[in-house]
This record gives structure tokens, sequence and C-alpha cells, in this order.
């Protein structure tokens, strides 16, 4: 048996298609929600996951940032995949006849104005991810009700595809994180093309507060790649904030960074460091 990584979904999912690109004789383990994907990590029931965290057409996948802060893992791998959206229904439907089509948020998200543009008279149903989606309408068989997902499961649940392409931005990739269980990171790792994603929360919701907890990485000149916020629960108008920055934990100006924020926040989190990893699905990818 190959390495054990988990993923939210149902066989035939993205997370999975990320799994077998990019892990050789990777054993990908489906989970019904992310959570369970954080959980089984974190309690070394296997022995990685893979979540997506954000959409470059549709944003990011923020529950996942939640997930990060309260589990007992670490972020040691990313990639990225180029996301291909496919229209499929049972054998004898047609886009012109379909009722409703259903996936999830993030895929109708990504589909928006072709599926206006080609199955206007279809309501659209979100449901908790794209695999899941096509094995129901696989089951119950009704020619009215369409599916967006993968080629993959297309095949997998014996569907008719009926539109190839859908996503409306050729540009559609969604990048993943590698989880390990915290003790199982390293802090042995190369220092060159890391980046490290951190947490935090301000100290005080006062001017000049965030300014000053991103000065202290410009002041090392260390290039912020992403930040993200989301409601710090139980106290409303304040928010735990996001990095990714370039560069690994262990170098000198990252370290710096980190403890001069040590000082002028509170509950800082580092929740990863690790390199950056690579894209699959480009025109330059054997396999795209």
């Amino acid at each position: 048996m190959g390495t054990q990584i988990a993923f939210q979904g149902a066989p035939g999912a993205y997370s999975e298609e990320a799994i077998l690109r990019g892990f050789d004789g990777a054993d990908p383990a489906p989970c019904p929600a992310f959570e369970d994907v954080f959980a089984a990590v974190a309690s070394g029931a296997v022995d990685r996951g893979l979540v997506p965290i954000e959409n470059a057409v549709f944003g990011s996948v923020r529950v996942n940032y939640d997930h990060l802060r309260t589990h007992d893992v670490a972020i040691v791998g990313e990639l990225s995949l180029r996301i291909h959206h496919h229209l499929m229904a049972p054998a004898g439907a047609s886009v012109e006849a379909l009722d409703t089509v259903r996936s999830h948020a993030q895929a109708l998200g990504q589909c928006r104005a072709w599926l206006q543009a080609h199955a206007p008279q279809a309501t659209t149903e979100a449901t908790p991810d794209t695999a899941g989606a096509a094995q129901t309408v696989a089951e119950a068989g009704d020619p009215t009700v369409a599916a967006v997902a993968s080629a993959r499961a297309a095949e997998r649940y014996g569907l008719t595809v009926l539109a190839r392409g859908l996503e409306d931005d050729p540009a559609n990739f969604t990048r993943f994180l590698v989880l390990a269980p915290e003790e199982a990171s390293s802090s042995s790792a190369p220092e060159t093309d890391h980046k490290t994603s951190v947490a935090f929360v301000l100290q005080e919701n006062v001017p000049g507060a965030l300014f000053k907890s991103l000065a202290v990485f410009a002041l090392r000149e260390l290039d912020l790649l992403k930040i993200e916020s989301r409601p710090l629960v139980g106290h409303p108008g304040r928010y735990r904030f996001y990095l990714d920055v370039d560069g690994a934990a262990g170098t000198e100006a990252v370290g710096r960074a980190l403890d001069h924020l040590r000082e002028i926040t509170s509950d800082l989190q580092v929740l990863g460091s690790y390199p950056y990893g690579p894209t699959y699905g480009t025109p330059d990818d054997p396999q795209a």
C-alpha cells in the first residue's frame, strides 16, 4: 500500500485527481467533509491530507483556514491543478432539456457564465462535492438532472458528457495544501524556494496596528505572497489574519520577522514552512 492521503469528497473528485498527479503510488482516502480530513491527519489515521485552499477564479476556501488553526496539523507542501469542468448526465439527456445542474458551489461559480448562456432554464443546486454530485445524478438516472464534475467522475459513474470545458476562465487553477500531523513536520528542510504560512491576531484594534504587523516583513525585504482574514469568533469587529511569506521559517530574516511579530500580536501560529509546489495541467504538462 502506498502513502495514504485523505481528501474531501467521493472518488472522482478533483482532490483525488490532484493526489494521483502529485504522488506516485498514493492511496487516496475519501472523507465526507473537510473537517474529517484534518481529523484523520491529526490523529495519524492517514499519512497525509490534501485540501483545496484557493481557486484562481472563485477565491479562497475559507473554512480550511479555520481548520488549519484548530487542528494539530502542519502544512508540508502544496500543488496546483488546472481544473476542467464537464457537464454530465444519464444517457439520453440533452443540455436543452435539463431542469437542474448539481455541483459544489465553487464549481458552479466557476461555470456561471457558461450555464447562464447554454442552460438558462436549469436551476443550480449546490452539493458537498463535485464527484458526489455526479454519483447522485447517476444513481437517480433522471435525464433532466446533470452534474458538473471531472472527466474522471463521468467515467467512474457511467455518465454521458454533454459539454466539456465549462469553466469561464482558462486560468482556472486550484491550489491545494499537503497536510501532515504537526509532530511530523520537519524544520530541517532546505532554506531555498520555500514559503511560510502564519496566522495571528492583533493585540488591539487601533490605527496602524495591521500596518505594524506587516512592516516586520517589509523591513527585512520579505515578500508577502498572500493575506487573508477571518472573523475572530467571540470578538465582533476583530479578525485573525493569515499570511504567506516568501522564505523558510528557519532562515534568519524570516525567523527575526516572526520574533518581531510575536511582540506586537497575540496568538501567533506558524502553520507550516514548505517548498513551492508544482502545477499540473499547464500546456507543457505531458498529462494535461
